[in-house]
C-alpha cells in the first residue's frame, strides 16, 4: 500500500487534505502527533473518518506515554464507529524530552512501556476487557464495545523492531535508510515473530519525498527540515549500524537511500522500489519547496500513481 503523511495547521485544514487525498486516488493517510496544528489527532481522525468514505487513516504515532490504555481503546472506538475497517493506530514511546519536558513523566525503560500499552490496548481491542498488572500500568477494565483495530507501533533499533514481530500488528519506521530497514530491521521484525511463532506483521516505511527534479534540491531540503535528527544518540545509533557516520551530518550517500525526489513519475517509481525491496506499506512524507501547497499534492498524486 502507498499512503502519504499529514501535516495540516488546523482540524479542519487536516480533513480538507485528508478528502484532497483520497479524491486523488491515495489509499492511505498517516498523521503524527501535531499533524492538525494544536488540535489533538485522534478526534481529528475521527471528524476525518467521518467524511471520507474509502481512504485508510492511521497515527503515526501518538505517545503511549499521553495516555492511558483504556483511553486510547476507547479514542479508537469512536474513530472506528465513524469509519469501520479503516483506522489503524500506532503508538510509540517517543523521546526523554518529549515524556519529561510535555508530560512531566520519567523516561524509563521505554521498550517494556511499549511492551505494556501493546498488550493492554490490543487485549482491549480484541476481547473487551483486561486485567494487568506490570511495571508502567496496572488496570482492570472492560469495554462496552470492541472491535479487532490494528495496533502498531514506531520501531528505530533492534529491540523495539523485535517487540514489534512479537506483539503488534505493524512496525512503523521512521528516518531510517532503505539498506538498514532490509539489513537490520525486517530481519529484526522476522525474529520477534519467530519467537512468538507467527508470522511477521508490516513494516511501514516512512520515506522523506522531494518533488523537484532536482537531486541537489532535494538533498538540501533534508538537511534543512531532517537535519535535527542527526545530534539524537537513538539515531545516531542507527545511522551507524547502517554504515553512515553523520557526526558531521548527513552525506549524500545517506540522504540518496533515504529520500526520493523527481517527478510524479519518478517519485511513484523509487516508492515502488521500497516496497520491492521488502516493505509492505510505504508512507511518502512530502518535503516542502518554496510552494508548500503544490508539493503536497504533487506528492499525493505521486503516491496515488505508485498505487495504480
Amino acid at each position: 500500500m502507498f499512503g502519504v503523511s499529514i501535516e495540516a495547521s488546523s482540524g479542519p485544514d487536516f480533513v480538507a487534505q485528508v478528502q484532497q487525498a483520497e479524491a486523488l486516488g491515495v489509499q492511505a493517510i498517516w498523521a503524527n502527533m501535531g499533524a492538525a496544528g494544536a488540535a489533538d489527532m485522534m478526534p481529528v481522525m475521527a471528524a476525518a473518518a467521518a467524511q471520507t468514505e474509502r481512504i485508510v487513516l492511521g497515527n503515526a504515532i501518538v505517545h503511549t506515554w499521553s495516555r492511558t490504555p483504556i483511553t486510547f481503546a476507547e479514542e479508537v472506538m469512536a474513530v472506528e464507529q465513524f469509519g469501520p475497517g479503516r483506522y489503524r493506530l500506532g503508538i510509540g514511546p517517543g523521546t526523554a524530552y518529549f515524556v519529561e519536558r510535555m508530560y512531566g513523566r520519567e523516561y524509563s525503560k521505554p521498550v517494556t512501556h511499549l511492551r505494556e500499552y501493546l498488550h493492554t490496548v490490543r487485549t482491549l481491542l480484541r476481547e473487551g476487557k483486561v486485567k494487568f498488572e506490570g511495571v508502567h500500568t496496572s488496570l482492570r477494565w472492560r469495554l462496552g464495545e470492541h472491535s479487532p483495530v490494528p495496533v502498531m507501533a514506531s520501531a528505530l533499533r533492534t529491540k523495539s523492531y523485535e517487540l514489534c514481530g512479537e506483539m503488534a500488528d505493524g512496525a512503523i519506521s521512521w528516518m531510517s535508510p532503505l539498506k538498514y530497514l532490509t539489513e537490520i530491521a525486517l530481519p529484526a521484525l522476522q525474529k520477534g515473530a519467530a519467537f512468538a511463532e507467527r508470522e511477521a506483521p508490516p513494516l511501514v516505511a516512512h520515506v522523506p519525498v522531494a518533488m523537484t527534479t532536482d537531486r541537489e534540491e532535494a538533498r538540501n531540503r533534508a538537511r534543512e527540515q531532517l537535519g535535527y535528527y542527526a545530534p539524537v544518540p537513538n539515531y545516531q545509533g542507527m545511522f551507524a549500524a547502517a554504515g553512515y557516520d553523520v557526526t558531521d551530518g548527513y552525506s549524500d550517500d545517506l540522504l540518496d537511500d533515504l529520500v526520493v525526489s523527481g517527478t510524479r513519475e519518478e517519485v511513484a517509481a523509487g516508492l515502488q522500489r521500497w516496497v520491492d525491496a521488502g516493505m509492505t506499506e510505504v508512507i511518502a512524507h512530502p518535503l516542502a519547496g518554496e510552494d508548500r501547497a503544490s508539493c503536497w499534492t504533487e506528492a499525493f498524486e505521486a503516491a496515488a500513481l505508485a498505487a495504480r
